[in-house]
Protein backbone atom coordinates (compact mmCIF):
# COMPACT_ATOMS: atom_id res chain seq x y z
CA UNK A 1 0.00 0.00 0.00
CA UNK A 2 1.29 3.46 -0.61
CA UNK A 3 1.34 6.13 1.68
CA UNK A 4 0.72 9.81 1.21
CA UNK A 5 3.61 12.25 1.54
CA UNK A 6 6.77 13.88 0.63
CA UNK A 7 8.29 10.86 -2.14
CA UNK A 8 11.79 10.24 -3.01
CA UNK A 9 12.23 8.48 -5.91
CA UNK A 10 14.52 8.36 -9.51
CA UNK A 11 17.32 5.84 -10.21
CA UNK A 12 17.93 2.24 -7.85
CA UNK A 13 15.04 1.60 -5.68
CA UNK A 14 12.71 3.47 -4.87
CA UNK A 15 12.06 5.32 -1.53
CA UNK A 16 9.11 6.90 0.32
CA UNK A 17 10.27 9.08 3.10
CA UNK A 18 8.38 8.01 6.66
CA UNK A 19 7.27 11.33 7.88
CA UNK A 20 4.31 9.71 9.60
CA UNK A 21 6.45 7.30 11.63
CA UNK A 22 9.12 10.29 11.79
CA UNK A 23 6.18 12.31 13.33
CA UNK A 24 5.00 9.22 15.48
CA UNK A 25 9.00 9.10 17.30
CA UNK A 26 8.68 12.80 18.67
CA UNK A 27 5.70 12.61 20.45
CA UNK A 28 7.06 12.00 23.82
CA UNK A 29 10.04 14.73 22.99
CA UNK A 30 7.38 17.03 21.52
CA UNK A 31 5.58 16.94 24.38
CA UNK A 32 8.43 18.21 26.74
CA UNK A 33 9.28 20.27 24.58
CA UNK A 34 5.77 21.62 24.34
CA UNK A 35 5.68 21.28 28.61
CA UNK A 36 9.65 23.46 29.26
CA UNK A 37 9.27 25.64 26.09
CA UNK A 38 6.10 27.15 26.49
CA UNK A 39 6.67 27.52 30.36
CA UNK A 40 7.22 31.32 31.07
CA UNK A 41 11.03 32.06 31.62
CA UNK A 42 13.00 34.00 33.00
CA UNK A 43 15.61 36.77 31.41
CA UNK A 44 18.28 34.82 31.83
CA UNK A 45 17.11 31.21 30.95
CA UNK A 46 17.75 29.99 27.47
CA UNK A 47 14.98 28.97 25.02
CA UNK A 48 14.70 26.07 23.15
CA UNK A 49 17.04 25.62 20.01
CA UNK A 50 15.44 27.39 16.78
CA UNK A 51 15.00 24.56 15.21
CA UNK A 52 13.45 22.66 18.57
CA UNK A 53 10.83 25.70 18.12
CA UNK A 54 9.91 25.47 14.84
CA UNK A 55 9.65 21.79 15.29
CA UNK A 56 7.39 22.25 18.64
CA UNK A 57 5.02 24.52 16.46
CA UNK A 58 4.72 22.53 13.74
CA UNK A 59 3.35 19.73 15.59
CA UNK A 60 1.15 22.03 17.36
CA UNK A 61 -0.17 23.09 14.35
CA UNK A 62 -0.48 19.47 13.01
CA UNK A 63 -2.02 18.11 16.18
CA UNK A 64 -4.65 20.94 15.78
CA UNK A 65 -5.61 20.89 12.17
CA UNK A 66 -6.09 16.93 12.43
CA UNK A 67 -8.38 17.35 15.58
CA UNK A 68 -10.15 19.17 14.00
CA UNK A 69 -10.43 17.21 11.30
CA UNK A 70 -12.11 14.50 14.13
CA UNK A 71 -8.72 12.59 14.21
CA UNK A 72 -6.40 11.44 16.42
CA UNK A 73 -2.96 12.99 16.28
CA UNK A 74 -0.22 9.94 16.17
CA UNK A 75 1.39 9.41 19.19
CA UNK A 76 3.64 6.50 21.04
CA UNK A 77 0.57 5.60 23.75
CA UNK A 78 -1.28 3.16 21.48
CA UNK A 79 -0.98 2.15 17.81
CA UNK A 80 -4.10 2.95 15.47
CA UNK A 81 -5.77 0.64 13.68
CA UNK A 82 -4.90 0.19 10.06
CA UNK A 83 -7.83 2.34 8.64
CA UNK A 84 -7.42 5.14 11.13
CA UNK A 85 -3.40 5.18 10.63
CA UNK A 86 -4.11 5.74 6.87
CA UNK A 87 -6.99 8.54 7.56
CA UNK A 88 -4.18 10.06 9.60
CA UNK A 89 -1.37 9.68 7.34
CA UNK A 90 -3.99 11.39 4.26
CA UNK A 91 -5.17 14.07 6.57
CA UNK A 92 -1.19 15.23 7.29
CA UNK A 93 0.34 14.81 4.18
CA UNK A 94 -2.64 15.25 1.81
CA UNK A 95 -3.73 13.38 -1.38
CA UNK A 96 -4.50 12.82 -4.84
CA UNK A 97 -1.71 14.28 -7.06
CA UNK A 98 1.33 15.59 -5.50
CA UNK A 99 1.14 19.25 -6.27
CA UNK A 100 5.00 20.03 -5.15
CA UNK A 101 8.16 18.47 -7.00
CA UNK A 102 11.63 18.81 -7.27
CA UNK A 103 13.85 17.14 -9.49
CA UNK A 104 17.60 16.97 -7.74
CA UNK A 105 21.32 16.87 -9.47
CA UNK A 106 21.66 13.08 -8.27
CA UNK A 107 18.53 12.20 -10.72
CA UNK A 108 15.83 11.68 -7.50
CA UNK A 109 12.62 13.42 -7.17
CA UNK A 110 11.10 14.58 -4.17
CA UNK A 111 7.56 15.20 -3.94
CA UNK A 112 4.48 16.56 -1.43
CA UNK A 113 1.36 17.58 -1.42
CA UNK A 114 -0.51 21.12 -0.74
CA UNK A 115 -3.59 19.79 1.04
CA UNK A 116 -2.48 18.44 4.29
CA UNK A 117 -2.16 19.40 7.59
CA UNK A 118 1.88 19.69 7.42
CA UNK A 119 1.57 21.79 4.24
CA UNK A 120 -0.70 24.17 6.21
CA UNK A 121 1.71 24.40 8.83
CA UNK A 122 4.22 25.03 6.96
CA UNK A 123 2.43 27.85 5.16
CA UNK A 124 1.14 29.42 8.54
CA UNK A 125 5.34 28.95 9.49
CA UNK A 126 7.29 29.93 6.61
CA UNK A 127 4.90 31.63 5.02
CA UNK A 128 5.26 30.16 1.39
CA UNK A 129 5.16 26.41 1.49
CA UNK A 130 6.09 25.96 -2.55
CA UNK A 131 9.25 28.64 -1.84
CA UNK A 132 10.08 26.63 1.42
CA UNK A 133 9.82 23.16 -0.03
CA UNK A 134 12.20 24.13 -3.08
CA UNK A 135 14.95 25.27 -0.81
CA UNK A 136 14.36 23.06 2.05
CA UNK A 137 14.87 19.90 -0.25
CA UNK A 138 18.00 21.41 -2.18
CA UNK A 139 19.83 22.57 1.19
CA UNK A 140 18.92 19.09 2.72
CA UNK A 141 20.44 17.32 -0.24
CA UNK A 142 23.57 19.07 -0.42
CA UNK A 143 25.46 16.00 0.98
CA UNK A 144 23.88 13.87 -1.46
CA UNK A 145 24.96 16.26 -4.46
CA UNK A 146 28.69 17.08 -3.66
CA UNK A 147 29.07 12.71 -3.51
CA UNK A 148 26.83 12.36 -6.45
CA UNK A 149 29.07 15.04 -8.27
CA UNK A 150 32.04 14.05 -6.89
CA UNK A 151 33.12 17.11 -5.75
CA UNK A 152 33.63 19.12 -2.23
CA UNK A 153 30.58 20.40 -0.16
CA UNK A 154 32.07 23.68 0.34
CA UNK A 155 31.80 23.57 -3.80
CA UNK A 156 28.33 22.40 -3.78
CA UNK A 157 27.47 25.24 -1.23
CA UNK A 158 29.00 27.96 -3.42
CA UNK A 159 27.29 26.51 -6.25
CA UNK A 160 23.92 27.21 -3.86
CA UNK A 161 24.61 29.99 -1.74
CA UNK A 162 20.96 31.68 -3.09
CA UNK A 163 18.75 28.90 -2.21
CA UNK A 164 21.06 28.71 1.26
CA UNK A 165 20.01 32.56 1.75
CA UNK A 166 16.47 32.19 1.10
CA UNK A 167 16.47 29.19 3.30
CA UNK A 168 17.72 30.96 6.12
CA UNK A 169 15.31 33.52 5.39
CA UNK A 170 12.33 31.33 6.06
CA UNK A 171 14.17 29.68 8.55
CA UNK A 172 13.92 33.03 10.56
CA UNK A 173 10.64 33.62 9.33
CA UNK A 174 9.29 30.38 11.02
CA UNK A 175 11.71 30.91 13.91
CA UNK A 176 9.51 33.93 14.46
CA UNK A 177 6.03 32.77 13.67
CA UNK A 178 6.58 29.78 15.87
CA UNK A 179 7.41 31.34 18.66
CA UNK A 180 4.56 33.86 18.13
CA UNK A 181 2.39 30.92 17.98
CA UNK A 182 3.88 28.76 20.98
CA UNK A 183 2.94 32.20 23.12
CA UNK A 184 0.13 32.50 22.14
CA UNK A 185 -1.09 28.39 22.84
CA UNK A 186 0.96 28.75 26.06
CA UNK A 187 -1.66 31.93 27.16
CA UNK A 188 -4.58 30.38 25.65
CA UNK A 189 -3.65 27.22 28.03
CA UNK A 190 -3.31 29.19 31.00
CA UNK A 191 -6.78 31.09 30.53
CA UNK A 192 -8.20 27.57 30.52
Amino acid sequence: MSVPGPRLSGPGPHLSLPGLRALAALPLVMLTVLAVGCAPSGEDEPGLAPGDTIKAAQQQLTDTCLTRKGLTPPRGDRPPSAAEQQRVTRALFGTGRTELALTLPTGHSVRAHTDGCLASAQRTLYGDQRRWFRVSTVVNNLKPEAAFRDQPLTEIRSRHRTDLAEWRRLRTRALINAKAHLQSESRRAAAR
